[in-house]
Parts: C-alpha cells; sequence; structure tokens
C-alpha cells in the first residue's frame, strides 16, 4: 500500500535537519504514527544526500506488526523493531546475549519476592518488610529504567519528573540493598538480563563501541513508553552526524507513569507540539480531553492539549447491566453486527478480562498480541488489552467492564496506593477511549469507574 501524505503542520517536522535531536509531542490522534513512518522514509531516501540507514523503533510489538503492513515498497533503507528485538541484536552481535540470558517476568517476579523474604529474616524487625512485595518489585524497575548502579546514584538522582520518593529517605539504604540481593540472585541462576536493566548494558556496550554505527537515524514512536536509558542507548546508537526523533504523547504512558524521556539527556533546543486531532469524532475527543484533565492527571508535564477536531459524530455511549453474563452476550453481539461493516476492538485491562469474553467472538476474530507477525486492514474484530492496543485505531471501539472493582485495579491500590493506581489505569482507559475513530461503547455492571469523568453531557447512558 502506498505511505500517507502528510497534512498541515506535519511536513514541517517531516523535513526538519537530518542531523541531531527532535522532539515531537501530540494529543491522541495527531498522526505521529503516521509522521513517524514518513520521517523514516525522508530519512532513508537514497536519493537524497543525508540518506542512511534507519531504525523506526517503538515499545509495542502488536504496533510494530501494524507499522509493517503501512510499510511501503519505496520506503526503503528502514528497518521496523521494537526496542528489546534491537537490544538482544546489538547485545547478540557484541557477544553479549546467549539464548537464555534474560529472566522471564515471572521468574524475576519471584527473585525479587525471594530478595525481600531473604533480608526480612535479616531485619526482622524492620517496618519497611509490612509494604507490599509489588512495590519493591516497581521500584527495582525504576532503578534500572535510571540505570542506576550505586546507593549514592540512587540516594541523590535529581529527575525532571514530578516523581515522589516511594520510600523515604530513611529506607532508601535497605530498598538497594534488597536491590543488589536481587541481581545476585539472578546471577546466581544464570541469567544476564531482565527486561528492565538490558538497556544499561547496550549503552555500555554503544560507550565502548569504536566501529561504525548500523544506523544513520533513529526515530522512536510511542516514545512516552520508553525508559530514560533505553532512549540514552538509542541515542548512543547513531553516529555523530546522524539524527534521532521522539515521538509521543506523555498522556499515554502506560509502562512507568512516573519516567520522564526528558531524563535522558538528549540535546534538544525546540520541542513540536501537535494538537489537531485527526482520528477522532469531536465528541470521542471531548472525552478523551475530560479524561485527561482528572485529578490523576494533574502534574503531568509536557501533557499537550488537543484541538477539538472538526468531524461529528454520536456521543460515547455508556451502557449499564444487571449482570456479567448480560454485559459480555452485549459486547459479543455488538461487535459482531458493527464488524459487518467497519473496523471494531474490544479492549480489556488485562488477559484475565480478555478471556471472559474472547472465547465467544466468531471464529477469524483478531487477537491483538505481542507475536502476531500479519496484520490484516479492513472491517472484523479485533480484541486484546489496552497495552496492546497502544498506536493503533479502529472506526469503533468497545470498553467492557469499566466498572470500580476493576478500575481502578484492587491489587495496584493494594500494592501502591490509590494515587498512583488510579494514574496508572487512568491512562489506560485515555489509550482505550482515543482508539476510536466515530463509534466508541462504555459497559459495566455495578457501579461506574471513578476514574471516567462524571460529565453527564459526554455520554448517552442506557440502561439495561
Amino acid at each position: 500500500m502506498s505511505l500517507p501524505q502528510p497534512i498541515g503542520r506535519q511536513k514541517e517536522v517531516l523535513y526538519l535537519p537530518a542531523r541531531g535531536h527532535f522532539a515531537v509531542l501530540g494529543t491522541a490522534g495527531s498522526g505521529k504514527t503516521t509522521l513517524a513512518i514518513l520521517r523514516s522514509a525522508f530519512l532513508g531516501n537514497p536519493r537524497t544526500e543525508h540518506c542512511g540507514k534507519t531504525l523506526l523503533v517503538t515499545f509495542n510489538k502488536a504496533l510494530v506488526t501494524y507499522l509493517k503492513h503501512l510499510q511501503d515498497i519505496k520506503l526503503v533503507n528502514v528497518k521496523i523493531e521494537n526496542y528489546h528485538l534491537f537490544a538482544r541484536g546489538y547485545l547478540a552481535f557484541r557477544n553479549k546475549m546467549s539464548r537464555y540470558a534474560i529472566l522471564t517476568p515471572d521468574d524475576r517476579e519471584a527473585l525479587v519476592k525471594q530478595a525481600v523474604n531473604n533480608l526480612s529474616w535479616q531485619y526482622s524487625l524492620h517496618p519497611l518488610f509490612d509494604y507490599p512485595v509489588e512495590l519493591f518489585s516497581e521500584e527495582i524497575r525504576w532503578i534500572a529504567h535510571y540505570g542506576i548502579t550505586t546507593y549514592e546514584e540512587y540516594q541523590n538522582l535529581d529527575v525532571s519528573s514530578d516523581r515522589e520518593m516511594r520510600f523515604k529517605e530513611e529506607e532508601r539504604e535497605l530498598v538497594f540493598e534488597i536491590y543488589q540481593t536481587y541481581l545476585n540472585l539472578r546471577q546466581q541462576s544464570g541469567k544476564k538480563y531482565d527486561w528492565d536493566d538490558i538497556a544499561t548494558t547496550v549503552c555500555e556496550e554503544f560507550d565502548a563501541d569504536t566501529s561504525k554505527r548500523l544506523y544513520k537515524h533513529i526515530v522512536i514512536d510511542e516514545g512516552q513508553d520508553f525508559s530514560p536509558q533505553m532512549i540514552r542507548s538509542l541515542a548512543s546508537a547513531i553516529p555523530a552526524d546522524g539524527s534521532l526523533t521522539f515521538f509521543g504523547d506523555v498522556a499515554q504512558q502506560i509502562y512507568g507513569h512516573r519516567i520522564s524521556w526528558r531524563d535522558a539527556g538528549l540535546d534538544i533546543r525546540q520541542v513540536w507540539e501537535f494538537k489537531q486531532n485527526y482520528r477522532n469524532t469531536k465528541q470521542i475527543a471531548k472525552l478523551g480531553l475530560a479524561i485527561s484533565k482528572m485529578p490523576y492527571f494533574k502534574g503531568v508535564p509536557d501533557l499537550v492539549e488537543p484541538v477539538s477536531p472538526p468531524a461529528d459524530g454520536a456521543l460515547p455511549t455508556i451502557v449499564e447491566f444487571s449482570s456479567p453474563d448480560q454485559e459480555i452476550l452485549f459486547v459479543v453481539s455488538e461487535a459482531i453486527a458493527l464488524a459487518r461493516m467497519q473496523s471494531v476492538a474490544i479492549l480489556f485491562r488485562d488477559r484475565q478480562d480478555e478471556k471472559l469474553i474472547g472465547q465467544y467472538l466468531p471464529k477469524g476474530t483478531i487477537r491483538l498480541h505481542r507475536e502476531m507477525t500479519t496484520w490484516q486492514a479492513g472491517a472484523g474484530i479485533r480484541y486484546g488489552t489496552y497495552h496492546s492496543a497502544k498506536g493503533l485505531e479502529f472506526d469503533a471501539v468497545i470498553l467492557p467492564f469499566c466498572n470500580n472493582k476493576k478500575l481502578p485495579d484492587p491489587e495496584a491500590v493494594e500494592a501502591f496506593g490509590e494515587p498512583d493506581a488510579s494514574a496508572q489505569d487512568g491512562r489506560l482507559l485515555y489509550v482505550g477511549v482515543t482508539r476510536a475513530k466515530t463509534r466508541l461503547i462504555i459497559t459495566y455492571c455495578g457501579e461506574i469507574t471513578s476514574l471516567l469523568p462524571s460529565d453527564t453531557s459526554l455520554y448517552e447512558r442506557v440502561k439495561r
């Protein structure tokens, strides 16, 4: 298929210089992914003086599949990968990656729990161990995302985000000891990395690597989901006369919302903002904007407020049910009806909810997941998590199970507190809402989630 055409101010960013660091922040539906593709084609074009091999990199594997579907035979010198495939490939080239070198997420959680248990015996009376294990797990992830290797760095790190420290100053030395115990246990298990700290080794290898860089240009799509250390490693992967272009939307930051791309140390003199929403109808965009103004979004840096699109449409519909079975039956039947003429996505918070409805969907329904290798355009049903839908768009979107017992997630509330859990799930909800181009249906049974705005003018409400 042919490449999309740039719209309005997109042309200005498309033809930015082919040397240096650039950041483009846009609201949902502003065409960031389209522009990332066009920018990659421009930088890799062999008929230009600046041409060079270009990497278009994103975090979400499903989005990689979608981007490859958009790739045209004229898109030369461009490689499309997700970050971890890039990292593994480079470390393998440097003889730093064996077949089973990376700890699985489940094994990681088990080792973090073991590290906490080991030290809880040593410090049996310390109140720190009253905290849930999940809190330590997320702190270890945060430490890795910033490339912290010493207690002094952990204690003194000054980040630009408005992160509130999870642990008190007098607790951090012991937290860092838990982190080091986890690393020792991981080494004993024969694993060199986990998915969070692999970027640190990539940075170290590039610092020592004097060979010619494989890519001259790198374009990052959905960059808000990259850790600072990942972005640093990508900045190190280009030569001095190369370029790095960062596209992101902080309102959609769903992988560690305490992380800021600004902490990666990019040399950016101007941040471009795209406020025009080209995807959603006026009514859907208005709901997305209202979500971004909820209390759990307060204080988010670099939030770009969208300009309401001109396209008119139906109000988002909220449908209340008296039982979960009725809700499931409605979601399935409505998706089938809508999918006769348009693309439909049913999106969920997690895989458990996905399975509740997935089993009732007709044969041939496409599941959005990290291992998908082909993309089918046109009418039909897709289903998956909010995470798997990042960067994608559909004519109609259905969001089931939006009740207060699931959103925010009770386990996340217990582990991290309601403010953090609401911030994380609120952004997931924002992602789900803004995937819809013309039709949005939200369903629930019981009491509706508090993460949705209460303004009744935003919705059409139906009770069944």
